[in-house]
């Protein structure tokens, strides 16, 4: 029966024929078969390629030999001798397909192995691939007759590192950074000159422009696709408004900047607020269209209150670029540009900005992208100045508190893989698997991963805007408001805190039991006038001996402010000023603006 047997076709898809095979088919289809394999092995990798040994010259071959005896020698003893670690493993051969298991050669040379090892990293297996490997070697039989595995080469096996992500460099990237946020008047052009900046610079390639501009030419918005960079939004890009601060980022020579464009919208004021106390410098939008700047500037107009609201935030430095300069109205008509200077300069000084070194002025055109990177007089012959690029790279660099405790006040947060935060390092600096204290919480997180402006990196430090990856908490368990800190360096906590406030804009009188919603850096909370300690002397900063019945527009009193929501993370204007800055809000306005004095409890 045996012998009659028909041999097994090479491939089953070739049909049975019934079991009758033609001598002719059956001579052929035995010389094709492999009869002299040798017999499978339960346990060994089938796929590994067959081990060549080095071959060259007579050394070379004498080398091996005597390796090979050393290999079965040491696993003949192996069964004898209890499992230990090397804790300097030898050398591995690596031009074999994973997961062949290694082959111990100690006496290859050093260049030959940083080659090798160079290749293993090009192409190295999945981590599932070495972890059968481990199993699998566990019964490798090497042919010295044991069936033992060497030890050197499971402990190698076992502590293979996982192939990590591409890192920045952290020294290449350590250009001086600033944080820009673009704010103004609802239409203004923000989003326009943001996007042409991103554009001018690289961070845009003109293919993505030109496939914005045809989805906008479908919508008929044809003017609007500059800001498609910025805003990624639907709702933005169908309505025109930015509605949540948008993020970008470019690079010139020696510096890096942060773009932060912020809704004009009065409906969106507490966003920009967030926006704004991220900032460095601000680039206020002004439309030069007939008409329109005098909308933004009128009282109630966003023209006033995105720079009071600014200066609050801390920023010191505002640059005033005058936009839609080639509007047909204007055609860069200098008696425009100067009546718009005149105007709001006086406004400006008024909000805390000195005009002769806070304050700078620039006429451009968003959509043509004249003056943003390049001088333009051949249609501005009258502006001799800086483009706006220019400006900002001439700018000094903002002195950081890179020294002292940590503190990252987070603007938002998700959940991607685990919880995602946002923010800007204020002071410190954040290494990798760091261990942080997440307040008010009192939680212990764990630094997994970094981000600065979407590169990787290892650490990053103050004035970045950043995003981490933590371990240890969930995302339900963060809200925006809360603080990274140092564990042994932790910021105050604060429910009712006294604070100096200076009312900017109300109808009538404010008397204890007032309640307003207060932004203190990126944490919004309700708190009520608890009591009204003092009136402030604007001319001589003497405080009243009596206390008052009530505060009205202009006046500067001390008040003590109650938190409704529970607790927030605030500091002393006089120990940390960027915590401890708030403006006051009612009714969709802007009420006072105002510093933290002392925290009661």
């Amino acid at each position: 029966m045996a012998q009659n047997a028909c041999p097994p076709p090479d491939s089953w898809d070739q049909p049975e024929n019934n079991g009758i095979v033609d001598a002719e088919m059956a001579e052929l289809t035995a010389k094709a078969l492999n009869v002299d394999a040798v017999p499978f092995v339960p346990g060994q990798n089938v796929f590994a390629r067959e081990f060549v040994p080095l071959v060259g010259n007579g050394s070379a071959a004498a080398d091996t030999a005597a390796t090979s005896s050393a290999i079965k020698q040491e696993t003949s003893t192996f069964s004898a001798v209890p499992f230990e670690t090397s804790s300097t493993p030898s050398k591995v051969v690596s031009d074999v397909s994973p997961p062949v298991p290694a082959v111990v050669i100690s006496d290859i040379s050093s260049a030959n192995g940083e080659e090798r090892a160079e290749a293993m990293e090009e192409d190295e297996p999945p981590d599932e691939w070495s972890d059968k490997g481990s199993q699998n070697s566990s019964t490798f039989d090497d042919g010295g007759g044991s069936g033992d595995v060497d030890p050197e080469h499971v402990a190698m096996v076992s502590s293979k590192p996982k192939k990590q992500p591409k890192v920045a460099n952290i020294a290449a990237r350590r250009k001086d950074h600033l944080n820009i946020v673009f704010i103004g008047h609802v239409d203004a052009g923000k989003s326009t000159i943001g996007g042409h900046i991103m554009y001018l610079t690289g961070q845009v390639d003109k293919r993505t422009l030109e496939k914005y501009e045809r989805e906008a030419k479908e919508k008929n918005r044809e003017s609007w696709y500059l800001s498609w960079a910025l805003d990624t939004n639907l709702e933005e890009r169908d309505k025109g408004k930015t509605v949540e601060v948008g993020r970008a980022f470019f690079e010139t020579e020696s510096k890096h900047f942060t773009i932060l464009d912020a809704p004009g919208h009065k409906s969106f004021v507490p966003n920009m607020i967030g926006g704004a106390s991220q900032a460095d410098v601000s680039v206020l939008v002004i439309s030069a269209r007939k008409g329109e700047f005098e909308t933004g500037f009128e009282r109630g107009g966003q023209t006033r209150e995105h720079a009071m609201l600014v200066k609050t935030a801390g920023v010191r430095h505002l640059i005033v670029v005058v936009n839609k300069m080639d509007d047909p109205t204007v055609e860069w008509d200098e008696t425009r540009f100067n009546d718009i200077r005149d105007k709001l300069t006086p406004y400006l000084k008024k909000c805390g900005f000195n005009p002769k070194s806070d304050i700078f002025y620039i006429p451009v055109s968003g959509l043509t992208g004249y003056n943003l990177k390049d001088c333009a007089q051949e249609v501005c012959p009258w502006y001799d100045g800086p483009s706006l690029i220019q400006y900002l790279d001439s700018l000094p660099p903002v002195s950081r508190m890179s020294e002292g405790p940590i503190r990252l006040p987070i603007v938002d947060r998700y959940k991607d893989m685990g919880t995602i935060v946002l923010g800007k390092v204020e002071s410190g600096s954040i290494s990798k698997g760091q261990i942080l204290t997440l307040m008010p919480n009192k939680c212990a997180v764990e630094i997994m991963q970094l981000w600065s402006d979407d590169d990787e990196t290892e650490q990053v430090f103050p004035g970045e805007n950043v995003k981490l990856k933590l371990k240890n908490v969930e995302e339900e368990d963060v809200s925006p408001g809360f603080i990274l800190c140092s564990p042994d360096n932790l910021c105050h906590t604060a429910k009712v805190f006294d604070a100096q406030i200076v009312i900017l804009e109300h109808k009538s009188i404010i008397c204890a039991g007032y309640s307003a919603v207060m932004h203190v850096h990126t944490s919004a909370e309700e708190v009520t006038l608890k009591a009204l300690i003092c009136l402030i002397d604007k001319k001589t900063n003497e405080k009243s001996k009596t206390r008052p019945r009530f505060v009205k527009q202009d006046q500067i009193a001390i008040v003590r402010l109650e938190v409704l929501g529970g607790i927030i993370c605030v500091e002393p204007f006089k120990d940390f000023p960027q915590m401890g800055r708030f403006t006051l809000r009612d009714e969709g306005k802007t009420i006072a603006i105002g510093k933290i004095l002392k925290v009661v409890a």
